[in-house]
């Protein structure tokens, strides 16, 4: 516990200590607020202070470490064969991602900051970073809503740097978590053309979103996907169902998250990746499913079923999610810094910042914008080379919670979508598509 310590002198005092394993805060308005990870388990579990990285690996990469194991950049980047195209110059340069957060972390920018030292830890190149809050920041309070805020803008930032370490990063934060809050900072970026890619990494349940508010933010994500603007965002990580709208507890029926499930976003849902953890080797991926959730999937029941899912689903009339996956259990996190401690996290809002960057490596690679990355991800699973950029993910469930769900099989599915990512192999295919 000396790490949690550490952090806790970090913070100014009065402000609540980082527990082991954080779990972001419920909705702090019924029925009106979003819950970062898309869905409030924002699991923040310690495992080594920046400054341990003298060694080569964190702990959680050494044989028999108590901890689960972990990727740090480098073994990211290999098990989704990022390296190749990193090394050939498409990087991202020339595009920006923004994205869209709530409330802030204070100890993310800076010579010192988080950002500085996880770049030097991994031999990054210095990220370049914009901060906006064009409604006023609410000031810092430490408290577990703000922590878990604060640990997902960690993620967002520093792993959309890591897969296009070349890009402009644009920061957009909220001044709550309220949906009409949180649509605003995704308006004004929008509006004011703040960057190609936009990541969300965050949600709630359809059934918890005013309709009119709903409507009000398809009609910025229209606006965005004219203007050549890519929106991803995670798919939920509680299977097909979410929490209850004042966030005490899980739903006992299905529920798709929104923003996902906008036919207008890409959706991304969740795995557990199985790699070595020194290398980074790809050894294969099954639906995320453990005690902490689920890869979240099923079908809106707001939004028709949109034309590039015709051949995907059955069902005719709904949209379904999620569209593609990536890796999202705790066992195979990606290592995060925050408040000056390595640390491992879960969630399908792990996917949603890295598919923001692989978009962002798509735009350079094509010479344009790209916009809805959607119809290019199934124009592709139509043709020959559908299992040579996605690798097809066959094994596993979403049921959660006593909530009945569906099973991983061949094609698209709606738990883990089209699949996950060879990224070197994908860019070039969807350049063509």
């Amino acid at each position: 516990m000396a790490a949690l310590h550490k952090i806790q002198s970090r913070l100014a005092a009065g402000i609540l200590a980082l527990p082991l394993v954080l779990a972001g805060a419920g909705p702090g308005a019924a029925g009106h607020a979003m819950t970062p990870a898309a869905g409030g388990l924002a699991h923040f579990m310690v495992v080594a202070d920046a400054h341990y990285f003298g060694a080569p690996h964190a702990p959680c990469q050494v044989p028999g470490s108590p901890f689960p194991p972990c990727y740090g950049p480098d073994q990211m980047r290999a098990a989704y064969d990022m390296q190749p195209l990193l090394d050939s110059g498409t990087d991202g340069s020339g595009q920006t991602i923004v994205v869209v957060d709530a409330f802030s972390n204070p100890f993310l920018l800076g010579p010192h900051g988080d950002l500085a030292l996880f770049d030097a830890a991994w031999g990054l190149p210095a990220a370049n970073v914009d901060m906006v809050a064009p409604d006023g920041l609410t000031p810092f309070d430490g408290s577990a809503l703000q922590l878990g805020w604060a640990i997902e803008i960690a993620l967002d930032v520093e792993w959309a740097h890591v897969v296009a370490p070349g890009a402009h990063v644009v920061l957009v934060l909220s001044k709550s978590e309220a949906d009409a809050d949180l649509l605003s900072a995704t308006r004004y970026a929008v509006d004011n053309n703040l960057g190609n890619v936009i990541t969300m990494s965050f949600g709630e349940s359809e059934n918890c979103a005013d309709p009119a508010l709903l409507r009000d933010q398809h009609a910025v994500f229209e606006r965005a996907a004219s203007r050549g603007v890519t929106l991803v965002s995670g798919s939920g990580d509680f299977g097909t169902t979410n929490l209850l709208c004042d966030g005490s507890g899980i739903q006992s029926s299905a529920s798709a998250t929104t923003p996902g499930s906008d036919p207008d976003v890409t959706a991304v849902g969740g795995t557990r990746l199985i790699a070595n953890v020194v290398t980074g080797a790809y050894v294969g991926e099954t639906a995320w499913n453990d005690q902490f959730g689920a890869s979240g999937g099923g079908f809106s029941a707001v939004y028709h079923r949109p034309g590039y899912q015709a051949p995907f689903t059955n069902d005719n009339g709904a949209r379904g999610l999620p569209d593609v996956a990536y890796g999202a259990d705790l066992i195979g996190s990606p290592l995060v810094l925050f408040a000056g401690h390595f640390g491992l996290v879960s969630g399908t809002s792990v996917g949603s910042p890295q598919w923001a960057g692989i978009a962002a490596l798509v735009a350079q690679s094509s010479g344009h914008r790209q916009s809805q990355l959607n119809i290019r991800l199934y124009h592709l699973a139509k043709s020959r080379s559908y299992g040579v950029g996605l690798r097809d993910i066959t094994v596993g469930d979403n049921s959660f919670a006593g909530v009945a769900g569906f099973s991983a099989a061949p094609g698209w599915d709606p738990v883990t979508g089209l699949g996950t990512p060879d990224v070197a192999k994908l860019i070039p295919l969807l350049d063509r598509s």
